[in-house]
């Protein structure tokens, strides 16, 4: 076969897939599979037949696609996949040596050994987090992970601040009160933020924005890392302390660690009982930093306050998706949303222009550098 008649047909089947893609009312799953199988007949060198490189990107949304494109010189293609990268649908990775996942795709080790068997080398995560990636099955089948470090500490900075005042104030509960027409203020007293004191665990780029807006407000800021961070020690108001002490002086707490082993379950039956009664607590950082069950048991006591959360532990399948015409299915959320207060937010800290061009800018500079041949720990923002 000629390489002219190589391209066209190469061409055709892409016109055919966008063709595909374009359809709707198509089973997820069967559609993976279809696309997976239309892709395998693709030469595994990562590049269309205009030679840009593909990604598989996986989990899209229209506002990552908008970010990401905007950001495309024309050297990369974007293969929308909406669904997550699970078992099922690694196989629409074929013909791609990068795939681009967020934070609840699934990169286990069997997902990760199909990947391989498809030929992917690098693993390109769009967030910070990489807890749903099994870094020891890398190693295993040869594929580099990177990451974003850091996209806007400020987004996630000034959504926790929100959250704190949105509970405080009780402004979730006056916006549905005043559009039913019921125009009356009692049992939304709040307090003032102004001297009161906020436990802020885990100072780094974000912790530190927090502080920053925190102290501005007036507040005396209570500080703990295992690695102090010499610009949030020379805050004003601000001073690093035990985890003991943050617990049992803090008014407010809030959490912006990363999820590791020795951080799982950082907010327990134990850690909430050494709180202060009342205590309000906000989390937008990793789901799994917080026992769910041991804090529905400290808001029916009263122990916990408030709960502002824009993250959950099992919010995989949940978060992200309109599941509006179906019945939740998770008791343990259900319950959580029954207290008046407590505010969640399906994981849209992160969300503004600013860090959405962040993301895209930094993601396509990694895989500029694993295409121009770095593996490993050669890459800028390599995890492992």
């Amino acid at each position: 076969m000629s390489a002219v008649t190589d391209r066209n047909d190469r061409e055709r089947l892409e016109d055919f897939i966008a063709q595909l893609q374009s359809q709707s009312g198509l089973n997820p799953l069967k559609y993976e599979r279809m696309l997976a199988e239309l892709r395998a007949t693709q030469p595994l060198d990562g590049h269309d037949s205009e030679g840009r490189r593909q990604i598989a990107f996986f989990d899209a949304k229209q506002y990552d696609l908008h970010s990401f494109s905007a950001r495309n010189d024309d050297s990369f293609q974007l293969i929308a996949i909406e669904s997550p990268l699970n078992e099922q649908t690694a196989s629409a990775a074929a013909g791609c040596k990068v795939v681009c996942i967020f934070v609840n795709d699934e990169a286990h080790e069997p997902v990760i050994a199909r990947l391989a068997e498809l030929g992917v080398e690098l693993i390109a995560l769009r967030c910070a987090g990489f807890n749903n990636v099994d870094l020891e099955a890398c190693r295993k089948y040869g594929i580099s992970v990177v990451r974003v470090p850091a996209y806007s500490p400020h987004a996630v900075a000034e959504h926790t601040v929100a959250l704190m005042l949105m509970l405080n104030r009780r402004l979730h509960q006056a916006y549905l009160r005043n559009r039913a027409g019921a125009f009356i203020l009692d049992g939304l007293t709040g307090f003032d933020m102004h001297g009161k004191t906020v436990g802020v665990i885990g100072t780094g780029k974000i912790g530190q924005c927090v502080v920053e807006i925190l102290t501005g407000f007036g507040c005396h800021v209570l500080a703990y890392d295992v690695h102090e961070n010499p610009e949030v020690a020379s805050l004003p108001q601000t001073k690093y302390v035990d985890l003991d002490e943050l617990l049992s002086h803090s008014d407010v707490i809030t959490l912006h660690v990363p999820l590791f082993e020795e951080t799982y379950h950082l907010i327990n039956q134990e850690t909430i009982a050494r709180m202060k009664p009342g205590v309000m607590l906000i989390n937008t950082s990793r789901g799994g930093l917080v026992e769910t069950v041991s804090l529905i048991d400290g808001l029916k006591t009263g122990q916990i306050g408030y709960a502002g959360l824009d993250v959950y532990e099992e919010e995989a399948g949940i978060f992200f998706h309109d599941i509006s015409n179906q019945v939740l299915d998770d008791d343990v959320l259900a319950r959580l949303m029954t207290f008046n207060n407590v505010v969640i937010t399906s994981h849209q800290a992160f969300l503004t222009n600013e860090a959405l061009d962040n993301i895209a800018e930094t993601t396509y500079a990694n895989i500029e550098e694993f295409f121009a041949g770095k593996r490993g720990a050669e890459l800028t923002h390599h995890v492992g």
